[in-house]
C-alpha cells in the first residue's frame, strides 16, 4: 500500500444518529397562536407553545390523510387539521375531535394519536427528542411514562460559571451532509486559511501546535492548556486556560476561563437531510460585561466567522459532487477519525472507544 492510499477514505455515508436531542429553532420563535415548521433528520416537524407556555413538538403530517398539521390552525390548546378539522392535543398527539363522527359511530376518536416528540427549552431553543424511525411518540413517551425523565438522555445545556452573564447565538445552513459538517466543526488546521482577519489569525502566524486528548463518554476532550498564542482575542486575558468536548451526536463544548472571567460556547451540526445540516452556535460570557453594545460587537464578529465556514462547505459541496476520493491524515485530522470510530460504535452498539487514554497530538496551524 502506498503512502496515499493509506490516507485515502471514502465520502461519509451520513448515516444519521436518531435517539438524541437536537435543536429545532430558537424557542422565542415560538409565542402566541403561532405554529412554526421545520425538518430534523429528513423529518417534518411543526413546533408552537401552548397558552400555559409549554411547548410542543409534532410530526408535520396529519395521521388521517397526510396534509401537514402546519397548514391548520393552533388556538394555544389544540392543533386542527384544515383538510377535515380533526383536533390535537399537541403535547401528548392523542386526537380531541373528528367532525365528521356521527352518534352512530363506534370508533373512539381519543385512542388516535399524531406523533409527537418530547420537547424541552433550554438556553432559548427548542430541543426535540428525535426517535429511531418507525418508533414516533409510542416509543419515547412509553418510555417516559414508564422509567420518568430520567429514561431520556440529558438535555444539552451551555456551562455557565456565574449569575450574571451576557449571550449571542448564531446559526447557518450548510450545504453537505453531517458528517462534513461535524468534522469540519473539529478541524484543527483550518484556522490560518478559512478564518484569516486582523483580530484573529493569519498565515504568517503558523506554528506548530502540541495538544493533549483524553476520552470522555460519547467523545473526547481536547484537555486544559493555554489557548493558542496567534489568535487575538485571547490576549485580552490573563493566562486563560481552554477546554474543547466534543460529543456525540453533534455538539461541541469549548469554555476559556481566566480567574472569575469566562467564555463558553456549544456549536451544534444538526442534520436537516442527508444531504444538509445547519449549524447553530449559542455562546455566553462575563468578559467585559459592562461594556456598551459588547453583545453586537461579538455577533457582528461570530457572524464573520461563521459566514466563512459556511462559504468554505458551500465551495467544497461543488467538489463533492464528483465524489472523489477523500485523504485523513495523522495527526491533524485523528479527531475526525475518532469521530467516525464513535459515530459507528454507536449506530451498531458495538465497539471500544477509539482511545483506550490520553493521547498527545501535533500539527502546525
Amino acid at each position: 500500500m502506498s503512502e496515499e492510499q493509506k490516507y485515502v477514505w471514502p465520502q461519509p455515508s451520513a448515516e444519521l444518529i436518531y435517539d438524541d436531542w437536537y435543536p429545532a429553532m430558537r424557542s422565542a420563535e415560538l409565542r402566541g397562536k403561532r405554529m412554526m415548521k421545520t425538518t430534523l433528520l429528513g423529518i417534518p416537524v411543526v413546533l408552537g407553545r401552548k397558552a400555559g407556555g409549554e411547548i410542543f413538538a409534532m410530526r408535520d403530517l396529519c395521521p388521517h390523510r397526510g396534509i401537514p398539521l402546519s397548514a391548520g390552525w393552533f388556538d394555544g390548546e389544540h392543533v386542527t387539521c384544515k383538510y377535515h378539522g380533526w383536533s390535537f392535543e399537541p403535547c401528548s398527539g392523542q386526537c380531541a375531535g373528528i367532525p365528521s363522527l356521527t352518534s352512530k359511530d363506534a370508533l373512539d376518536a381519543s385512542r388516535i394519536y399524531a406523533a409527537t416528540y418530547p420537547c424541552v427549552e433550554s438556553d432559548g431553543y427548542a430541543w426535540v427528542y428525535v426517535p429511531s424511525p418507525g418508533l414516533g411518540r409510542l416509543a419515547a413517551r412509553a418510555a417516559q411514562e414508564a422509567q420518568g425523565a430520567q429514561a431520556l438522555p440529558p438535555v444539552p445545556e451551555l456551562p455557565k460559571f456565574s449569575a450574571k452573564f451576557r449571550s449571542a447565538h448564531l446559526s447557518a445552513e450548510l450545504p453537505c451532509n453531517v458528517d462534513h459538517g461535524i468534522i469540519g466543526l473539529m478541524d484543527p488546521a483550518h484556522g490560518p486559511f478559512v478564518h484569516q482577519a486582523w483580530w484573529w489569525r493569519s498565515r504568517a502566524s503558523i506554528h506548530e501546535k502540541e495538544k493533549r486528548f483524553e476520552p470522555i463518554p460519547q467523545g473526547f476532550r481536547m484537555s486544559a492548556h493555554a489557548p493558542s498564542g496567534n489568535s487575538a482575542p485571547y490576549k485580552i486575558l490573563e493566562k486563560p486556560i481552554t477546554t474543547i468536548d466534543f460529543v456525540l451526536p453533534n455538539r461541541r463544548y469549548e469554555t476559556i476561563r481566566s480567574g472569575s472571567r469566562w467564555f463558553s460556547s456549544l456549536t451544534t451540526v444538526t442534520p436537516v437531510t442527508a444531504s444538509t445540516c445547519r449549524i447553530d452556535v449559542y455562546g455566553a460570557w462575563n468578559i467585559l460585561y459592562a461594556v456598551p453594545f459588547v453583545t453586537s460587537i461579538v455577533k457582528s464578529f461570530g457572524a464573520r466567522f461563521v459566514r466563512q465556514d459556511q462559504v468554505t462547505m458551500i465551495e467544497q459541496a461543488e467538489g463533492l459532487r464528483h465524489n472523489p476520493a477523500l485523504m485523513l491524515i495523522d495527526d491533524a485530522d485523528k479527531p475526525a477519525k475518532w469521530y467516525f470510530a464513535l459515530k459507528q460504535a454507536r449506530l451498531k452498539g458495538v465497539g471500544e472507544h477509539p482511545l483506550s487514554g490520553p493521547v498527545t497530538l501535533r500539527w502546525r496551524s
